[in-house]
This record gives C-alpha cells, structure tokens and sequence, in this order.
C-alpha cells in the first residue's frame, strides 16, 4: 500500500461509521448526513450518532439525529472549518445542545502512517511479537492504553519488550474494523524516554501492514507525549473527530455521581 491507498481505507471506514460517501470528505463545503447502525462500523462506537463531527481538513461531515439538524447547519455556516472543533467556537455548539441534554465530548486527531517515513526503529530492549493469548494477564492499568479490557477479544497482535525477562513498554492494537487495526503503547515509567514507545509503535505498525491491514493511532489533541510518539514512529495526522454525548455520559467520565 503506498500512502494513497491507506487514505482511502481510512475514508472509505469514515464513510462506514458516518453513513455518508467517502468522497465527501473531500468537498468544498461541509456536508450533513443522518447516522444510523452499521454492523462494519469501528466496534467501539455507540451508533447511531447524536452528533459526530469529522474532518480530513478539506470540510466537516457531520453525522447526526435528523432533529439535531438545525442546530448543527447553524454551527457549521457560522464558523470556518478550522475552527469549528475548537474554543472558543466549540462553546457555542456545546451551548445549543445543553437544552437538548447533550454535550461536547470526545475531541481527537487521528493518525495514518507514512510509507515514508515508516521503519522499524531501533529498540534498545529485546522485543517479541505478541498474539491474543498472550495478553490474558495484562489487563491491568500499566498496560491500559495497548489493551482494552472491555474489548479484549479485539486485541490481537502486540510487540513487547523486555528487560531481563520482565515486560518493561507494549504496544498493541485492536481489531477495531474489518480494514483498520488501532494502535496503543504503554511504557513503564522506569523506562520511558528511551525510545521505547516508538520502536515498538513503529513495529507494530509494519507487522499490521504485513497482514494486509492498515494502522491507525488516535490521541487527545493535548496528548503532546503521544502524538509526538506517533509522528517519531512514522505516522501523521489524517483526520479529526468531535463527538456529542449524553450529558448523563459524560457526567460519568468525569466521575460525577
């Protein structure tokens, strides 16, 4: 697959997960849609969407509830591209939706990697290749940004490394779509800035390509530790995404009772 081709799986997955086509994400003006349940969507998803902005940087898709229209066709006429999944702008969006028992949740940029830029960086610890069944007793929080524990059957393929026999830095990924397999690393503490994180981000990476399918990493815009992982291990920014959720959801995430 050359960078091309990676673009388009990621699209054509976008258009999956929004229930729009993969070309509007290149248009000239934002485009609206109604989402809906799609059994190939990326399986972590609630569908279907209250609202699920996302961004290729050309202009918005919006997948939302048909009665959520006005508000979002309002939001996105007012405010140039850049700006719409940011504050001080994102405020007025988060504004319309609290009468509705919403809120702006999730913010996120996603990453692709570039064939590049892409290689097997060098690991400073003996590194192994890991499968499902080798993760069963790694469900613990040191290791909760490589697996997911809700989603454990998800997890399939990992690279390790190792000091003396101990497991010190793993990154893993999940089998989130049919094309697409996500990416998360994890280091312990003792062991980080050595370049851990990104040879085995960088080798997982290839080892996915291998397998015909392609990687993609996803983090916090103020995740300044992980995306500059991601860009060090061969990826670059692709896309965007701010989602809408319930206002009891989010209630929840941040621990409230």
């Amino acid at each position: 697959m050359d960078n091309q081709d990676i673009l388009h799986v990621a699209m054509q997955q976008s258009a999956i997960d929004l229930q729009c086509r993969e070309e509007d994400f290149s248009m000239d003006g934002n485009v609206i849609v109604y989402s809906a349940v799609h059994e190939k969507a990326r399986k972590y998803l609630k569908l279907p969407f209250v609202c699920n902005m996302v961004s290729y940087g050309s202009n918005i898709v919006a997948s939302i509830l048909p009665e959520y229209y006005d508000i979002v066709d309002s939001y996105l006429a007012r405010y140039d591209v850049a700006h719409c999944f940011e504050t001080p702008n994102m405020h007025v969006l988060n504004e319309a939706f609290l009468p509705k028992g919403f809120k702006v949740c999730f913010m996120a940029e996603y990453f692709l990697p570039d064939v590049n830029a892409l290689h097997a960086l060098e690991c400073p610890y003996e590194t192994r290749v890991l499968e499902h069944q080798d993760f069963q007793d790694l469900y613990s929080e040191q290791w909760s940004n490589a697996l997911c524990e809700d989603r454990k059957e998800l997890d399939v393929l990992g690279i390790g490394a190792y000091d003396d026999g101990k497991l010190i830095g793993l990154a893993a990924c999940s089998a989130d779509c049919d094309a697409m397999w996500q990416i998360g690393a994890d280091v312990l503490p003792a062991y980080r800035r050595k370049g851990i994180a990104s040879a085995l981000t960088s080798r997982l990476a290839l080892a996915i390509m291998e397998r015909d399918k392609v990687p993609f990493y996803c983090c916090a815009w103020c995740n300044i530790k992980s995306a500059r992982n991601a860009v060090r291990s061969g990826f670059r920014p692709a896309w965007a995404e701010m989602t809408v959720k319930s206002i009891a959801e989010v209630d929840e995430m941040n621990g409230k009772a």
